[in-house]
């Protein structure tokens, strides 16, 4: 069975609002993937930039879930999700075309990049919660699995083709100039979300509820809830080593394995292959293992493959960097499908957004903290002894999983502790690269 016959199953692809938005998503995540090898290579080889500055590069793009993780959230289940959507693409756009602008000025420096990916962390934070809280507006609640298998195809897809692309514009027309393929990803993906035809509500305002008592419910739920709250952790330490990877990955491939544009995309597109088959997999294995098992089962058969990214070398050696990548990846989007479909199904439709951005934060918000310290480790042991202690840190991962009541269950329970049924109340017509190891 191809791909499109599998995102057509269950009549996702009939569903005109929700082609638009897998639309959207396949011309950003191309886009971003063409980035993902152009922007480190714009410091390492353009600026020449030490193993710190690159971490701390990384950890400008995602320290925004720490800055407006919560608050974003909260507003965000104030207001109109669509609108925020397509305002989001916009300010991508023209933040990530400023790079290539000031690269063709003679006038680019590793300030502007770091101001670069800190608007572009905050519009995609903002872009994120909104993306994953609209998704449950378009489709009814049984759809989400696929729905969610859906997008992770379609960036899987993106994974695999984006960076052998995005290494291929980096040797020809060089990295600043690379970057313009996103920002016409951004602009594209705008275009396609202004033709949804969904309008959601204004939500009614609560009368003297503020911000605060929002963001404090919406933590509140999540915290409170025995298996939210598990997954949490070991998403956040799955994000936080993911983080490191990130922020050393480029400077190993550069400078210890000596690797040109061209192979370091290819490689990620090799790494990618494995979250393509993921995504693919995610449902079908839901259906035969159960949603509640795949969750804790995915991490524990793929972490112990890190291992193989520090035992990499040069030439053949190459290989083991791409294997362990690709095993990994797949588990981090199997993983990713299950436990994002149950947090869209068990959340109340008024909590969504909250809900959202409090997993985002706790989650993602451990990413600038393992760039920073990937750096830091790469400055003072080399790129191969930060791969280790990110190797090490993978296997840690499954353990909240395993210590929760995920083990005894083979489905999710459909409802919260004191919402019963609040999702189906809801339901209506909604970091190939190593990097996509981050999860949601």
């Amino acid at each position: 069975m191809n791909i499109i016959q599998r995102l057509g199953r269950g009549r996702l692809l009939r569903h005109r609002d929700f082609r638009l938005l897998l639309a959207g998503s396949a011309t950003s995540q191309f886009g971003s993937q063409v980035t993902l090898v152009a922007l480190p290579l714009v410091a390492v080889v353009g600026l020449d930039a030490p193993p710190f500055q690159v971490g701390l590069l990384t950890a400008a793009e995602t320290a925004a879930f720490l800055l407006v993780g919560l608050p974003a959230g909260a507003w965000l289940d104030r207001t109109r999700r669509l609108p925020v959507l397509i305002r989001a693409d916009v300010v991508r756009c023209l933040a990530v075309a400023s790079v290539p602008l000031a690269s063709a000025a003679d006038v680019l420096t590793m300030a502007q990049l770091y101001v670069v990916a800190l608007v572009t962390g905050v519009a995609t934070v903002f872009f994120d919660v909104a993306h994953q809280s609209f998704l449950p507006q378009l489709l009814p609640r049984e759809q989400l699995v696929a729905g969610n298998g859906a997008l992770e195809t379609v960036r899987s897809v993106a994974q695999v083709g984006g960076p052998g692309l995005g290494g291929g514009l980096v040797q020809l027309l060089g990295a600043p100039l690379a970057i313009v393929a996103d920002a016409f990803g951004y602009l594209a993906s705008a275009l396609f979300l202004v033709g949804v035809r969904t309008r959601e509500e204004v939500p009614e305002p609560v009368p003297g509820r503020s911000l605060r008592a929002d963001i404090g419910e919406g933590v509140a739920f999540v915290l409170k809830h025995p298996l939210l709250r598990m997954i949490a952790a070991a998403t956040a330490a799955s994000n936080l080593f993911a983080a490191l990877l990130m922020a050393v990955q480029t400077v190993f491939w550069a400078r210890v394995l000596d690797l040109s544009p061209g192979a370091i995309g290819l490689l990620l597109s090799v790494s990618a292959l494995g979250g393509l088959a993921g995504a693919l997999c995610a449902g079908p294995l839901a259906r035969r293992v159960g949603q509640a098992r795949l969750i804790w089962l995915s991490t524990v058969v793929t972490s112990p493959f890190a291992l193989l990214w520090p035992l990499a070398g040069r030439s053949a050696g190459v290989l083991l960097f791409g294997i362990g990548s690709a095993v990994v990846l797949f588990g981090a989007v199997v993983y990713n499908v299950a436990q994002v479909s149950f947090r869209q199904a068990i959340c109340p439709p008024e909590l969504l957004g909250r809900m959202n951005a409090t997993m985002r934060f706790l989650v993602w918000g451990t990413m600038p903290l393992g760039a920073l310290a990937g750096g830091a480790v790469a400055a003072a042991a080399g790129p191969r002894a930060a791969l280790w202690v990110c190797a090490a840190g993978f296997l840690t991962v499954p353990l909240p999983l395993l210590l929760s009541p995920l083990r005894g269950l083979r489905d999710l329970p459909t409802s919260a502790p004191g919402h019963e049924d609040g999702a189906e109340d809801g339901a209506e017509d909604r970091p190939a690269s190593a990097a996509a190891v981050a999860a949601d």
